[in-house]
């Protein structure tokens, strides 16, 4: 046989379902982009509010293709293109997600590495606990306490339903770390707990049943958030099955505020939390940890018995009721 010479003619190219055309890793910097931020997360839909402005129509966007699964959530600063009229059948598209300036995180269990992100760029955590009905329990209020200093916000105390029992021997635990302690009652309005949430954007947690959602109804008249009961074993029932950041009144000067009602939670993992994260958050604190040994926990003798909060007491510059609250909230890493 002779020896055939070739050329390109007689290569065939066998069609792909792409094109030929060179692909580029080029993006558009998409320097119009509008700032918004997100109010509510449903079913590959985001709900926005432009500029974070509640007097405008809120607008329903899609992810764009270029951020793949970036993981967008209620509280996120995003950047929007596409039709922000907010009309009905139109849809915008989300094309930057903003670095996040606060962050609360969950997990299903402290075993569980996979983390949950509740809210972003809350600025405060309101943790709603009642008083009775169902009875108030410390362990989830002192890991919801964990959360909001690891993740940067500001933590609130609600005690609800202070018409069925006396709040007081329940606050009374937490005076002395000293963040506000909010009591309420259902045949009052709200009018401290508005005070503290006006201008700011602030996340409700809590269990089933608390009151979380009567609390958004009393704050904001005609948004007819559905209310549940408690059951006969004391626990309750999911009326808010995700989360949803709603415009409070704009204040004299001209800022908006926002909450957050998120779904009843029966418990709160902190896989992600450090015995660090906590002392960290208050500045009086956070100094006096860096002269503790590696591997300290801060929970005293005998389990960290060298621990340098227990000098600061000795020489006056702790409160002793301070430290004996901040480790029973430690206790809760354990």
């Amino acid at each position: 046989m002779s020896k055939r010479e070739y050329d390109e003619s007689d290569v065939r190219i066998r069609p792909g379902r792409r094109g030929s055309r060179p692909r580029t890793k080029q993006r558009p910097d998409h320097a119009d982009a509008e700032g918004a931020m997100v109010t509510l997360v449903d079913r590959g839909r985001w709900t926005c509010a432009p500029d974070g402005d509640s007097s405008r129509p809120p607008v329903t966007a899609m992810r764009a293709r270029e951020l793949g699964r970036t993981p967008i959530v209620v509280g996120d600063r995003v950047g929007l293109v596409g039709d922000l009229t907010g009309d009905p059948d139109t849809l915008a598209r989300i094309v930057r997600v903003d670095p996040r300036a606060t962050v609360l995180r969950r997990t299903a269990e402290d075993d569980d590495p996979y983390e949950r992100v509740v809210v972003a760029n809350a600025q405060q955590l309101v943790i709603v606990t009642a008083v009775a009905d169902p009875v108030p329990r410390t362990g989830f209020v002192d890991r919801c306490l964990v959360a909001a200093y690891a993740g940067g916000l500001s933590p609130v105390l609600c005690l609800t339903k202070a018409d069925l029992a006396d709040a007081e021997p329940f606050a009374a635990t937490y005076r002395e770390l000293d963040f506000p302690v909010v009591v309420t009652r259902r045949d009052q309005p709200p009018t401290e707990l508005a005070a503290l949430l006006a201008g700011k954007v602030s996340a409700l947690v809590g269990h089933s049943g608390v009151g979380k959602s009567t609390l958004v109804n009393a704050l904001l008249p005609g948004v007819d958030r559905a209310v549940g009961v408690v059951s006969a074993v004391g626990k309750g029932r999911h009326t808010t099955v995700a989360a949803l950041a709603l415009p409070l009144p704009r204040t004299a000067d001209g800022r908006d505020g926002w909450v957050v009602d998120t779904p009843g939670v029966r418990s709160f993992g902190l896989a992600h939390v450090t015995p660090d994260d906590v002392p960290a958050a208050f500045e009086d604190l956070a100094a006096a940890i860096e002269d503790c040994p590696r591997g300290c926990g801060h929970l005293g003798p005998p389990a960290d018995p060298e621990c340098a909060l227990d000098a600061r007491v000795e020489q006056g510059l702790l409160r002793p009721g301070r430290l004996a609250a901040l480790r029973r909230v430690l206790v809760a890493l354990r």
